[in-house]
């Protein structure tokens, strides 16, 4: 047998590894992301974990994620449970490390909801300005989460408070997500009488987001509530008339008809599932799609 240099030796030794034990062995360059334990990166590099993926390996490259102020409670009656931003981090990595854009809109219910203020007594315009408020809250606990997870992040406010966060201007938020930061929207629209629902539709439309992702804590849309009726249907996609006139709740009906208008589609998901967020922006059916239907 003939003399062969290091990279040969070591593409034999891969073959070899192979035949033997039915792995799939990856090649890794030093260059290319690693989020393996533990293990240096060199030129050439027998992986036998996960096989790493990259932006082609997802079908949707704009994202906006819808989440509810009531998911960061965690086990919380109020407030914010520290281990659901960890969380939701981690579920974010793969596609942030990908490459992918990712845009953020963040409810406020865990602290303050405006709807309950006015069934109070209070001026609904008032109540729901402390709720936009309590939205900012919860960006920048995102926001500070986020960055200690390295990623890059900002947070652009609907209502000016330029000593916490960035105005919102659209053109600035487009940058932001091309620069490979994740950008978070808070205080809704900046307007009272519209939920962070319609929020997150408004800026899936004026990002030119490819889809607009609600995650929720049930696994898609159901005819019924699933954790009253045991019976209850889960629709693997819907139109958006079927979504308004069996009045489903998907989102509300302003939010849902600005979709519709925009053709822009939404997917329903459990983010409480591991590696569910990963799944849904790679194209796989972890939920429900609301779509625009054929003429």
């Amino acid at each position: 047998m003939g003399t062969f240099g290091a990279g040969g030796t070591c593409r034999r030794l891969l073959f070899c590894v192979w035949m033997l034990t039915g792995c799939r062995v990856g090649a890794v360059t030093g260059s290319a992301s690693a989020r393996i334990q533990g293990m240096q990166t060199h030129p050439t590099v027998a992986v036998f974990e996960r096989v790493e993926v990259g932006l082609s390996d997802f079908k949707y490259k704009r994202v906006l994620l819808k989440l509810s102020g009531e998911a960061l409670m965690g086990s919380q009656s109020f407030g914010i449970d520290p281990a659901v931003p960890l969380r939701l981090a981690e579920e974010i990595r793969p596609v942030y490390e990908a490459g992918v854009e990712v845009a953020v809109v963040v409810g406020g219910g865990n602290i303050y909801r405006g709807v309950q203020g006015a069934a109070n007594g209070m001026d609904r315009a008032q109540g729901d300005n402390m709720g936009m408020l309590a939205t900012v809250i919860n960006a920048l606990a995102l926001q500070d989460t986020f960055e200690k997870a390295g990623m890059d992040c900002r947070v652009m406010s609907a209502i000016e408070m330029r000593q916490i966060a960035e105005p919102y201007i659209r053109r600035r938020a487009i940058r932001h997500l091309e620069k490979g930061r994740i950008t978070i929207f808070a205080a809704g629209t900046g307007n009272p009488y519209f939920t962070t629902d319609t929020g997150a539709a408004l800026r899936a439309c004026e990002i030119n987001a490819e889809i607009l992702m609600k995650a929720t804590n049930v696994d898609g849309v159901y005819d019924s509530d699933p954790r009253k009726n045991p019976d209850a249907k889960k629709f693997d996609t819907i139109t958006y008339s079927d979504v308004l006139n069996r009045d489903l709740k998907v989102m509300d009906a302003t939010a849902t008809a600005l979709c519709r208008d925009n053709k822009m589609p939404i997917m329903v998901f459990d983010i409480n599932e591991p590696g569910c967020f990963e799944r849904a922006v790679s194209g796989q059916n972890v939920g429900t799609t609301v779509f625009e239907e054929e003429n």
